[in-house]
């Protein structure tokens, strides 16, 4: 039988930066945002949060075979940076929901998984689709998220989403990481 090992990850940069793998007691804190680099022309944007997931892959040429499908969302600190004049407690809980918000879609990525690939033949058919699909969704709530909460500045749309973000975490609790 003949194996296949693939990895692959969402942003490219993993392989020489510094990432974080997100885990439920660990927080972000500003040491973490280590890019000099501003990589948004607003200068209303005080940080800015590179995370997304990463994923690897075992896979068999036999389409009958298991397949072993591991995820992780994950925080590049080589490319997420601050303005550090104008950091505070507040933005940086605002920043942690974006990560978060990387490990929501890991969790319902895992699901989609465990309810629909569980064969090498499974993953030949399936995995593109919903990969295509949960990073889609990803994106567009990350989008949504900074419009509501207007990056953060809007306290009450902030704390709208603080609340959803955990529930939907919990909601999927039985999709974290092992």
């Amino acid at each position: 039988m003949k194996l296949i090992s693939l990895c692959f990850f969402l942003f490219i940069n993993t392989l020489f930066g510094q990432k974080i793998i997100w885990k439920e007691d660990h927080k972000l804190v500003w040491d973490n945002f280590k890019s000099a680099v501003r990589t948004k022309n607003n200068s209303d944007v005080i940080a800015y949060t590179h995370c997304g997931w990463e994923y690897s892959v075992v896979k068999s040429s036999n389409p009958k075979s298991p397949v072993k499908i591991e995820i992780a969302a994950i925080f590049n600190e080589d490319r997420s940076w601050k303005d550090v004049k104008r950091t505070n407690d507040y933005i940086l809980l605002h920043e942690q929901k974006h990560f978060d918000i990387a490990e929501l879609f890991v969790r319902q990525f895992r699901k989609e998984i465990a309810e629909n690939i569980k064969t090498s033949g499974d993953y030949d058919k399936k995995f593109k689709a919903v990969y295509s699909k949960i990073s889609n969704d990803y994106e567009n709530f990350q989008i949504s998220y900074d419009k509501v909460t207007e990056h953060g500045m809007n306290k009450e749309k902030q704390a709208e989403y603080n609340t959803l973000i955990a529930e939907e975490l919990d909601n999927l609790k039985s999709y974290k990481a092992p």
